[in-house]
């Protein structure tokens, strides 16, 4: 039994990832599945969907690998955050589709809870700011617009869960109802300084104490997949947040390390240890893991678009076929244009925090053609994260800024041109791993680590192979006029929000 299954559950794709003892990877599948946006700012998921894709992609890469079900150690799920499934109790159906964490539709409810005055005991609590993002206030409009919903769930017939929760469920046929600690500090109601669902934010939020699953360690015995979906029961061993499994697939496990994956949006963690750090500049104070009882904090800075970005010139503008034409096309861009994109299609996640605004191009010339868009499309990624970064460096004051380097993993790494522009912005090392799959490692990890088949956290570090470091190589004056001409384009962004008001 030498080998973990890792399910990643993603925003636009269900992945699964056989590893091996040694975590080289002997196996992987992956199946997209459909978006739904019934209205603007709104993006839902079929549950459903969600689960025949999950299903489908672990056979697929158990039947790839060559083993069987007792061959798997373990599994371990790493799932997509905040996205919010509530289902009944005694059937398993979804009372409605899954809303995702993208989804705007509450910034009505989250601008109330403010006007309330709740948002400092709730950032107290949570480490989290009011924001439609996190899960809290979406169960709450489920229940709120679902007929019948509130009444069920006061009843005790409705259950809500994350995506790896609603799986975990389905896995072992609806007989374990829980959660991590990282999933868990992500919903607006679990208090991160207790470790416990808090009954004060519960009531200021609407959701019903009987709802909630039980939180565990991300590293735990959680349950064991029923026996007919994989041709045998396989433990469940590891549970963590795609940014948090990220995280640990970097090994990030000493205070001041600090990763960035780039999917759909753009998470940045800086591990500041077994202390949270209540951030000064609208960073998310978050739980990185928890293991033996004990919980590791980080920083965290949230950008919702980032590989979208690159999906919006292909299928939106249609300037583009696949996502890796970008780096060579961007390259072709006329130095002279100085073109801007200020990608807030769905909102302005972390320094900012304002779901209001919406996305803009600055700078556009006759000249302006695919090139530049492909240029200011990467590059708006780049100067997003330099925003996180400057947020971070200010908020933890042991950071030693001349031995930071960041560990990127995620789709968007794989473009060189994107990666040495990030290194010439932050004016600091970028580091590419030989494992770009991090965040299932990180989730097979957990499990494996609950199975016997992965060593402790230090010993596991050892592991982490460099396959490329970009260095800065932009001169300070192009960096700094460049840097600034992006903090205008944001300004104007904001800008046109406040005119609407």
């Amino acid at each position: 039994m030498s080998y973990v299954l890792a399910i990643d559950q993603g925003t636009t794709s269900s992945r699964a990832i056989v590893f091996r003892g040694d975590i080289s990877i002997a196996a992987k599948a992956q199946q997209e599945f459909p978006q739904h946006f019934p209205a603007s700012g709104w993006v839902e998921h079929e549950p459903e969907d969600i689960w025949t894709s999950t299903v489908m992609v672990c056979r697929d890469a158990i039947e790839q690998a060559g083993i069987t079900a007792k061959d798997i150690a373990a599994i371990g799920i790493t799932n997509q955050r905040e996205t919010t499934v509530v289902w009944d109790r005694a059937t398993g159906q979804a009372v409605h589709r899954a809303i995702v964490w993208q989804d705007r539709r509450t910034a009505d409810v989250c601008a109330k809870l403010k006007a309330d005055g709740h948002e400092p005991v709730i950032s107290e609590k949570t480490g989290l700011i009011v924001d439609p993002y996190f899960s809290g206030t979406k169960v709450a409009w489920i229940l709120d617009h679902v007929p019948g919903a509130r009444g069920r769930a006061a009843r005790g017939e409705l259950l809500f869960g994350t995506v790896d929760c609603y799986l975990l469920w389905r896995l072992t046929g609806g007989k374990v109802h829980a959660t991590d600690a990282t999933n868990a500090s992500r919903t607006l109601l679990f208090n991160i300084h207790t470790g416990a669902w808090d009954d004060q934010l519960l009531e200021i939020i609407g959701v019903p104490r009987s709802m909630l699953p039980e939180v565990k360690d991300s590293s735990a015995h959680f349950g064991e997949s029923t026996p007919d979906l994989f041709g045998g029961a396989i433990a469940i061993s590891g549970i963590a947040g795609d940014q948090q499994a990220a995280t640990i697939g970097q090994a990030c496990f000493r205070p001041g390390m600090m990763k960035s994956t780039y999917g759909t949006g753009c998470f940045a963690l800086l591990n500041t240890g077994s202390t949270p750090v209540a951030s000064k500049n609208k960073l998310l104070t978050t739980i990185a893991y928890q293991l033996g009882g004990q919980r590791t904090y980080a920083l965290e800075g949230s950008i919702f678009v980032a590989g979208s970005a690159v999906q919006w010139l292909r299928d939106g503008l249609g300037i583009i076929k696949h996502a890796a034409e970008t780096g060579p096309l961007a390259d072709k861009s006329d130095s002279l244009q100085s073109v801007y994109l200020v990608p807030a299609f769905v909102g302005m996640g972390a320094p900012y925090w304002n779901p209001r605004v919406r996305g803009a191009l600055f700078g556009l010339t006759r000249n302006t053609g695919p090139a530049e868009l492909a240029h200011a499309a990467l590059e708006s990624v780049c100067y997003q994260t330099f925003d996180l970064w400057a947020a971070m460096r200010a908020d933890w004051p042991n950071s030693d800024t001349a031995s930071v380097v960041l560990r990127v993993d995620g789709g968007m790494t794989a473009s060189d041109w994107t990666m040495q522009r990030l290194a010439d912005l932050l004016n600091a090392p970028v580091d590419r791993p030989v494992i770009q799959e991090t965040t299932a490692l990180g989730a097979a990890y957990l499990a494996g680590l609950a199975a016997g088949v992965y060593p402790e956290p230090t010993k596991f570090a050892d592991n982490w192979r460099l396959e490329h470091r970009f260095k800065p190589a932009m001169s300070q004056a192009t960096r700094e006029r460049k840097l600034a001409g992006w903090a205008k384009a944001v300004k104007g962004v904001l800008a046109s929000d406040e005119g609407e008001a």
